[in-house]
């Protein structure tokens, strides 16, 4: 069976730490791991903006060992010119992953069924779950072990990265709030997903309205862009009902002393971030940046070493 990383529960708790475990160690020794020697190829697509995430995979696929061939998705036209079936079909036969990032979830999921090697979403409408990877290793190499950890999200909490940490930080076993304005709450159903998944692991999710409650005691807090992209024309209605949900630092006080913050980036300072917090000493943003590489070349080992072997 071949495995996918399609959202952030696709991974069991022992299975994501096992990955962890394993960026770890490739932090360390950057080229410990070659399973990309020969070369081999793993397409590389994205029907939207990226820098982070084309930097990191295409560097990661070489220190594998392997060749990025990045696809210029404005020329492929996936699932106009051609069905995303079929050209799973195609890319499925010439490379050794795939790694798309698009829109809503439903494409990604379509890719995977076709495609015959592994998938891995580098970022959709509703997940966006190699940034988690990044997130959690970096918050175990700032704050140690994972589980019991408090983690706070401010901003849209309906968006992908709000999903996300609901997802992953529960399958570490970490306590989540996700916080914004009403009107941005969570899908329901990845609510209750990650209460599922809380009961299994000791960690727990939630939504909290209110931005001083969901940020005291919380030892992570995290926030990202109000305006997602492909919903940049919702860009000044945004803006009024957003604002009590900015990262200032009267904001993170209302935290543990020793917090950290993280931003997945880009970022608009004096918008949903101060500058004096992105810029200052509790901010890993930085950390949490060189991390994708890192954990998405372990995601990639991982996932390679999943599959079976063709007969």
């Amino acid at each position: 069976m071949t495995r996918h990383f399609l959202r952030d529960d696709d991974l069991s708790p022992a299975e994501q730490a096992e990955i962890l475990a394993l960026a770890k160690r490739l932090k360390h020794n950057r080229f410990a791991e070659r399973p990309l020697e020969g070369p081999r190829t793993v397409t590389i697509l994205f029907d939207k903006p990226t820098l982070r995430t084309q930097a990191s995979f295409t560097s990661g696929i070489a220190e594998l060992g392997g060749f990025p061939m990045v696809v210029d998705a404005k020329l492929a036209q996936v699932g106009r010119r051609e069905s995303v079936a079929d050209t799973a079909r195609v890319l499925g036969r010439q490379s050794a992953a795939i790694v798309w990032r698009t829109y809503d979830q439903s494409r990604i999921e379509e890719m995977a069924a076709y495609a015959g090697v592994p998938v891995v979403n580098a970022l959709t409408d509703q997940f966006h779950p190699c940034q988690l990877l990044a997130d959690l290793q970096t918050v175990e190499e700032r704050r140690g072990a994972l589980a019991g950890q408090t983690l706070t999200f401010l901003g849209d909490a309906a968006s992908n990265m709000g999903h996300s940490y609901l997802l992953a930080c529960t399958t570490a076993g970490m306590h989540v709030r996700v916080c914004g304005p009403a009107g941005y709450e969570p899908d329901a159903d990845v609510l209750a997903a990650a209460s599922k998944i809380a009961a299994t692991t000791g960690g727990s999710a939630s939504y909290v309205a209110d931005p001083v409650e969901a940020v005291r005691g919380a030892g992570v807090v995290a926030t990202d862009t109000w305006v997602s992209m492909g919903k940049e024309g919702e860009a000044e209605q945004r803006t009024e009902p957003f604002r009590p949900y900015a990262l200032t630092a009267e904001l993170l006080a209302q935290a543990e002393d020793d917090a950290v913050v993280l931003h997945c980036l880009p970022a608009y300072r004096g918008k949903e971030i101060a500058a004096e917090v992105i810029d200052g000493p509790q901010s890993v943003v930085w950390d949490e940046a060189e991390n994708r590489l890192h954990a998405q070349k372990a995601l990639l080992v991982w996932l390679l070493g999943h599959q079976e072997v063709p007969r």
